[in-house]
């Protein structure tokens, strides 16, 4: 850790923090002891203190108050220089200039960029996109996959949602390999420092030269609509479309990788809920409201920040620190989920809600384009292979090093059985 005196400037109340493990180990574990923690708990995240709000009906009251905001520079240890671009997660908050980074009036021009790019009318125009995909991946998963075990995520969870958002963007596909391969090393703890920040800048590079290239020649793609875009206020800037697009790619892709490996491990781990599934009598968009819910694809966002004293409970967020939102714990919330909140259950009543797209502005702009995919993907999934398995046992299966997405290292299974 670069900055480990950054805890000497913060007091740890109520006892000792709950270190987020970097490697990511022991998820359940580390969920368990956050909800034990209270609605409100001190976490160390290498190194440098925060709080994290683990309790759904307090998120809900946080995420809309205006008093935590996205701006780093309302964060006290980045004011006083205890936390640097050393830390190897400030590329998560120092993201530039974007919707993700800015709050009030600022983020509602931003927003209403985005919205007027990503309407439910131009989600339904890209579905069959999205199914044409989908079965040229399980062709490819097919053919991989006849004579043994085949990766189910590098062939066709991981791909799949790079190539919706890239074609959103119109990106073209011959850059697909590499962006998947940039944004997975910017999220792993076992990358460099020095290499981390010299990644984001080469995504500035290549964003910035995508938005002259469409700003010259726009097409019919979101990256085109975000420069030409003309309601909410002044034109984007280029930084913003850049900061924009750098941010929806990393979390358009990321978040719906996690969402469909999770939802066919929750159902292979319980083969009585998959074959209800199977069998018409539950549907697929509550196996994926559950799933969002119990093993959500972010575990960890980063951060806002208090603009003065916070009161929560019987504790204070002081001004100028930071809060994190564990979704991950507040899927597991008791009071919100009741006392089965840790089993995977598709019967649980309807409609689930849970709040793992976040709650309030920064509400995520991609979560019905996620949903969207998924609810193509896993039905199509299991259509083709119905009698899909693991390869390894459960326990088997290693999370990815990376403290904010839960995601996978690999998904390996065999097609028939």
């Amino acid at each position: 850790m670069n900055c480990p005196h950054a805890a000497a400037h913060q007091a740890t109340p109520g006892g000792g923090a709950v270190v987020i493990d970097p490697m990511v180990q022991d998820l359940d574990g580390e969920t368990a002891r956050l909800r034990d923690a209270g609605p409100l708990a001190r976490i160390e995240l290498l190194g440098v203190p925060a709080w994290t709000v683990t309790r759904h009906a307090e998120a809900r009251q946080l995420l809309v108050d205006p008093r935590l905001v996205k701006d780093l520079d309302a964060w006290g240890l980045w004011q006083s220089g205890a936390v640097t671009h050393a830390w190897p997660l400030i590329g998560m908050i120092d993201a530039g200039r974007s919707m993700f980074t800015v709050d009030g009036e600022e983020h509602r021009r931003l927003r209403t960029k985005i919205s007027q790019a990503i309407t439910p009318r131009r989600l339904e125009a890209i579905r069959p996109d999205i199914e044409k995909f989908t079965e040229e991946l399980l062709d490819a998963l097919a053919e991989q996959g006849k004579d043994g075990v085949v990766d189910l995520k590098s062939v066709f969870a991981q791909p799949l949602p790079m190539r919706v958002v890239g074609m959103l963007m119109g990106v073209d596909e011959a850059e697909y390999p590499m962006l998947t391969k940039k944004y997975k090393a910017f999220f792993s703890m076992l990358t460099p420092q020095e290499e981390r920040l010299a990644l984001l800048a080469e995504l500035d590079v290549f964003y910035a030269a995508l938005v002259r290239k469409k700003t010259a020649q726009p097409t019919d793609d979101l990256t085109s609509a975000l420069i030409l875009a003309d309601e909410g206020g002044e034109p984007l800037t280029e930084e913003e479309v850049v900061g924009n697009l750098k941010a929806m790619v990393a979390a358009g892709h990321e978040t719906t990788i996690g969402l469909i490996l999770n939802a066919v491990r929750a159902l292979l781990a319980h083969p009585d809920q998959l074959r209800m599934v199977l069998d018409g009598e539950i549907p697929w968009e509550t196996v994926i409201e559950e799933t969002l819910r119990w093993d959500t694809p972010t575990t960890h966002l980063l951060m806002r920040f208090a603009t003065e004293d916070i009161q929560v409970g019987d504790q204070v967020i002081a001004k100028g620190e930071g809060v994190v939102i564990s979704y991950r714990v507040i899927g597991r919330d008791v009071e919100q989920h009741g006392v089965d909140a840790d089993a995977f259950d598709i019967t649980r009543p309807t409609p689930i809600r849970h709040m793992t797209f976040g709650h309030g502005p920064h509400i995520c702009p991609g979560a019905a384009l996620s949903r969207v995919e998924a609810g193509i993907a896993l039905p199509a999934l299991f259509d083709r292979f119905p009698g899909l398995t693991l390869a390894v046992p459960d326990e088997e299966l290693r999370k990815l090093p990376v403290m904010t997405q839960n995601d996978m290292e690999s998904f390996p299974v065999l097609l028939n059985g």
